[in-house]
């Protein structure tokens, strides 16, 4: 079952790759509940199918990284990439981005929360596997405030632009 607005973040674990040891978090992959970190801040969250691919590199990264003053400034504490790639790939891809520091670049390795989530998407044809849907959340303390999930191959509804809108 798709999760929906009203719902709670549902329990699992996502990875980070931690640029920049500190008290607590180490160099490198780090593993994080979803509930610890969700308790008490408002995040957008966003999911797409992969790194470096090409309209999540383009468009869907760019467009939270360009907008994170502006969430920022109506009330979101921290802005996270969700994608079904290792801790390696999305702290790489982060880079890359420029994101560092503005967007949480999230690992969900093996689809297990996109699946919990009912995000999931099978890009087998594609050679790609299990994956993520492209869709864009916001949480206000664990809760589902507004949910955008894409039809098919579009990105209409999952970018920062919309979810700005929708903050309240």
């Amino acid at each position: 079952m798709t999760i929906k607005i009203g719902d709670r973040l549902p329990e699992g674990t996502l990875s980070e790759f931690v640029e920049t040891e500190t008290e607590g978090c180490s160099l490198g992959p780090n593993t994080f509940q979803v509930a610890d970190l969700a308790k008490g801040k408002k995040i957008a969250i966003f999911g797409l199918p992969g790194a470096y691919t090409p309209t999540c590199s383009a468009q869907h990264v760019p467009g939270y990284v360009k907008l994170a003053d502006e969430l920022k400034a109506k009330g979101v504490d921290e802005i996270w990439c969700i994608s079904v790639n290792d801790a390696f790939v999305m702290g790489a891809w982060g880079r890359d981005q420029k994101a560092t520091g503005i967007v949480r670049m999230m690992a969900d390795g093996n689809a297990a929360y996109s699946k919990v989530l009912g995000l999931d998407a099978d890009f087998s044809k594609f050679g790609m596997g299990t994956r993520s849907q492209r869709y864009s959340l916001l949480v206000d303390d664990g809760v589902v405030k507004q949910l955008n999930v894409e039809q098919g191959g579009a990105f209409e509804v999952s970018n920062a632009e919309t979810l700005l809108k929708q903050v309240a």
